[in-house]
């Protein structure tokens, strides 16, 4: 993982943060398996022990709703998609990702602000705004990004449900009047940000058509050696 600052922040050297848990953060395009593989490695530092919170994109009771609602009447622009957001990582941050870490706790984010970066700036959004926004951000332990081909990711995404859904299609922005066509072309601006991120970050690259046993045992080999000195056993946010 990079020591540069997520965006203007001060580095906190090999941990990234100045507190005593670990943040391991997954990101990739939709149908790259990198929730399945948060799970499953979830589910190897409970068993070994560990305190694990575990967060999600998009799951603060502050703004789900109403991000659910704007989705669902198609009210979104690209400025307030990337402001809700926003909004919503900054509930998050204060209210369960920094008092775990002061706890102790491993923290697991399904995506962090790297989506941000990525798909706001896809969708026409100032790089440079996208990050003035989550300059508060606390760096991450280390970062995965899953990287694969856009054709595997679509074709995982159909098999699990019967059609796209309009913003992941990018349909707001009339790329094309087919959705498999705009998704397309809205997940390839994507993942050409991605890329970028990996580059400037220093995002770890797991090829997410691997084995998904393969994954996971090239998962837990990267963070192993950052499991070091970690306490064992539950915690307490009345700890913190």
């Amino acid at each position: 993982m990079s020591s540069a600052p997520i965006a203007g922040g001060r580095a906190y050297g090999v941990n990234g943060h100045p507190y005593p848990g670990r943040l391991f953060i997954v990101e990739g395009i939709d149908g790259s398996g990198k929730s399945t593989q948060l799970a499953l490695l979830s589910q190897w530092l409970r068993g070994e022990g560990y305190p694990v919170v575990y967060s999600e994109w998009n799951s603060s009771p502050i703004v789900r709703n109403t991000t659910r609602r704007a989705k669902r009447k198609r009210l979104l622009t690209p400025l307030t998609f990337s402001l809700i957001h926003a909004t919503d990582f900054s509930d998050r941050v204060e209210r369960e990702i920094v008092p775990a870490l002061k706890a102790g706790a491993i923290v697991l984010a399904d995506r962090y602000v790297y989506t941000a970066f990525a798909r706001d700036v896809a969708r026409g959004v100032s790089p440079s705004w996208a990050r003035s926004l989550y300059r508060f951000a606390v760096l991450p332990t280390q970062a995965f990004y899953f990287r694969v081909p856009l054709e595997v990711a679509l074709k995982r995404i159909l098999s699990g449900r019967p059609k796209l859904k309009y913003y992941e299609a990018g349909m707001d922005l009339d790329l094309d009047a087919d959705i498999e066509t705009s998704y397309a072309r809205f997940q390839s601006r994507i993942l050409e940000e991605y890329e970028r991120l990996v580059v400037e970050y220093g995002l770890t690259v797991m090829e997410a058509t691997r084995p998904i046993q393969v994954q996971q045992r090239l998962l837990r080999r990267a963070i192993e050696p950052h499991l070091m000195g970690l306490r064992r056993g539950g915690f307490s946010y009345a700890e913190v």
